[in-house]
C-alpha cells in the first residue's frame, strides 16, 4: 500500500467521480495471485471502459490506484465484487472503503452535507460546496495536491455532489436535494464489522460519525442494531455506559465471505 493519503485534499480524485461500476468490474475480474500493479494494467487494456477512450481507461486505473488497497485493508469489497454481490449492498460499503484513504469526500460527507441535512436544508448548488472547499484553508492539517484555479474548484464541487448523488443521499440536476435513504441490512450489517475491526469499543461503533456518511446518527444506528437484534442478526446489550456487541463474523473479510457463500 502506498502511503496514505488521508489527509490529503486532491482534485483529480473527485472530479473523476464515484466510479462504481469502473470499480465492481475492476474487482470482479481481480486475481489475487497477481500484484495490483498487473490487475490494474490488465483492467486498462482489457475493458470495455477502454473502448471509448484510452485516456479515460488510464484515468480511472489511476484512480483506482490511489484510492484502494485490494490485497490488504479493501479486500473484502473485492471478496464480494468477484462473488457477483447485490450491487444495491455493495455500492454503500464501496463508500466507505474509498473514504479510508480519500480525506475530501469523507469530510464533505460526514462534517458538510450531514449538517446542511440536519438543519433541514432543502436545496444545495455548487455555489453553496464552493464556499465550504474555501473554509478547508483555514485547515493546518490537510495538504493540498496541486494550486487550484476558481474553475478547479467549482469542478471540485460540482464533483462532490454528484458523487452523493451517486451513492443515493442527493438527487436532482443542477440543484440537489436529500433524496430518502435507505441502507441495506447486508451493508449495515458489514459497516459494523468495519467499524469493529477498527475501533474495538461498540459505543464507539456506534456513534462513529462514519454513519453521517449515510444520513444516520447514533441514535438511528441503536434502533437499527437493537431491530437486528432481534432477528438474532446480531447480538447487542446496553446497560448504561456498558455496551457489547457481537456480530456474526469475526472480521469484515470472513463477513464478506459469508455473504457471497
Amino acid at each position: 500500500m502506498s502511503a496514505s493519503r488521508s489527509r490529503v485534499v486532491s482534485s483529480f480524485t473527485i472530479v473523476k467521480g464515484s466510479l462504481i461500476d469502473e470499480t465492481y468490474a475492476a474487482f470482479a475480474a481481480w486475481d489475487f495471485s497477481q500484484t495490483k500493479l498487473q490487475n490494474l494494467q490488465r483492467f486498462e487494456r482489457d475493458s470495455t471502459f477502454a473502448a471509448s477512450s484510452r485516456n479515460w481507461a488510464r484515468d480511472v486505473r489511476k484512480v483506482l490506484n490511489r484510492r484502494f488497497d485490494p490485497a490488504g485493508r479493501d479486500r473484502p469489497l473485492v471478496i464480494l465484487a468477484k462473488g457477483q454481490c447485490d450491487r444495491e449492498v455493495w455500492r454503500p460499503l464501496l463508500l466507505w472503503h474509498m473514504t479510508r484513504d480519500e480525506f475530501l469526500v469523507r469530510d464533505f460527507l460526514i462534517t458538510w452535507l450531514y449538517a446542511h441535512y440536519e438543519s433541514g436544508t432543502y436545496r444545495l448548488s455548487t455555489d453553496d460546496v464552493v464556499a465550504y472547499l474555501g473554509s478547508l484553508a483555514e485547515k493546518s492539517d490537510i495538504a493540498w495536491s496541486g494550486n487550484w484555479t476558481r474553475a478547479t474548484t467549482e469542478r471540485v464541487a460540482s464533483g462532490l455532489l454528484r458523487i452523493a448523488a451517486d451513492f443515493g443521499t442527493l438527487t436532482g440536476g443542477v440543484y440537489k436535494e436529500f433524496a430518502p435513504y435507505h441502507l441495506p441490512d447486508e451493508s449495515f450489517v458489514y459497516l459494523l464489522h468495519a467499524m469493529k475491526a477498527a475501533e474495538h469499543n461498540a459505543r464507539r461503533v456506534i456513534d462513529s460519525p462514519d454513519w453521517r456518511m449515510y444520513l444516520l446518527d447514533g441514535a438511528d444506528v441503536e434502533r437499527e442494531v437493537f431491530r437486528l437484534h432481534q432477528f438474532h442478526r446480531v447480538s447487542y446489550e446496553a446497560a448504561g455506559t456498558l455496551v457489547t456487541l457481537d456480530l456474526p463474523a469475526d472480521s469484515p473479510t470472513a463477513y464478506a465471505e459469508e455473504l457471497v457463500a
